[in-house]
């Protein structure tokens, strides 16, 4: 970093929001004033083959701003918020340190836990061996979400009380922890946000309630359309079984649908209703965060953003 970019105040600016918001549109237009690039916090859309599930940026939207974190993982990988926090930061690390760069990067995504990994910090976790993932995952094959919820409970019985019993993502990862710890996953979790060496300023997109879920059925509409059957098909097809990447709202119910579960119509409706309890939660995890600025979806949203960013500099 040149002297004179050392004494610039950089500037994360965080968009976020429930899905369907309009995120991805907002940050491009912010990204492009800025002269910065954009590093999505999106848990899927990391991995490739799965741009329609995942509402991927377009093309066009790649191709007007630089981004990061899209589509370079296989359906296969493992990835985590404490990877995401490390590789982020390091990512900003050099994105800063190149001379005449932009004192701005822009975060883009709804995954919160990414979020707060980059934003915060997430405790330090042992890195959990395959040996540990793999009996996990027998356990689970075995016994379903119920076996691994029980010996959750066995372990670590506050945790277990806390957590959302029906994720399994994170059921699976508690215990993951616990065992190769050989603590409880909850005496793990300090909680206390790390220092960190830029400002940042946190964006929630708001609109109506109704407003969403209309958005919300139009987008699983236009998935279907654009073609996520086929999608989720050929992902299916070269995934491993109980990969990570397909865990997840859309995917689920087409498998659910293909195996004979339920009927194409009902996997649909069930895709537009989990897509919404999403929403809800996004939302419900955003209101606790005091350092959300709420803004309203609108044209003015970039306007306020890129002002603010701009006076955060100079402060």
């Amino acid at each position: 970093m040149n002297e004179a970019g050392a004494s610039r105040q950089r500037v994360l600016v965080v968009i976020t929001g429930p899905t369907a918001s309009g995120k991805t549109a907002l940050s491009v237009a912010v990204a492009r004033r800025l002269s910065c690039e954009i590093i999505s916090a999106d848990s899927r859309q990391l991995f490739r083959d799965l741009p329609i599930g995942t509402a991927a940026p377009s093309e066009e939207e790649l191709a007007a701003v630089p981004h990061h974190f899209i589509a370079t993982l296989g359906l296969d990988s493992y990835y985590s918020a404490a990877q995401y926090e490390t590789d982020a930061l390091a990512l900003l690390k050099d994105m800063w340190s190149a001379g005449e760069a932009s004192p701005f990067a822009v975060v883009c995504g709804g995954s919160m836990m990414y979020v707060d990994a980059l934003v915060r910090g997430i405790d330090d976790m042992p890195t959990v061996s395959e040996t540990t993932r793999q009996y996990v995952r027998r356990l689970f094959s075995e016994h379903g979400l119920a076996g691994v919820m029980a010996q959750l409970e066995v372990l670590d019985p506050t945790y277990a009380a806390e957590v959302d019993a029906a994720n399994m993502r994170r059921v699976m990862h508690a215990l993951e922890i616990c065992l190769q710890a050989g603590r409880p996953y909850s005496e793990l979790r300090i909680g206390q946000p790390k220092e960190r060496p830029f400002k940042v300023l946190k964006f929630a997109l708001d609109m109506p309630r109704e407003e969403l879920f209309d958005r919300i059925n139009r987008r699983v509409d236009a998935m279907m359309a654009a073609g996520l059957e086929e999608e989720a098909r050929r992902a299916f097809a070269t995934a491993p079984e109980g990969a990570n990447s397909l865990n997840t709202v859309g995917y689920r119910e087409l498998k659910t649908y293909f195996d004979g579960g339920m009927d194409f119509a009902t996997a649909v409706a069930r895709i537009a209703k989990n897509t919404r309890v999403y929403a809800k939660k996004q939302l419900t995890w955003l209101r606790r965060d005091p350092s959300v600025i709420w803004l309203p979806a609108g044209d003015d949203a970039a306007d306020t953003i890129v002002r603010m960013a701009r006076e955060a500099v100079s402060d």
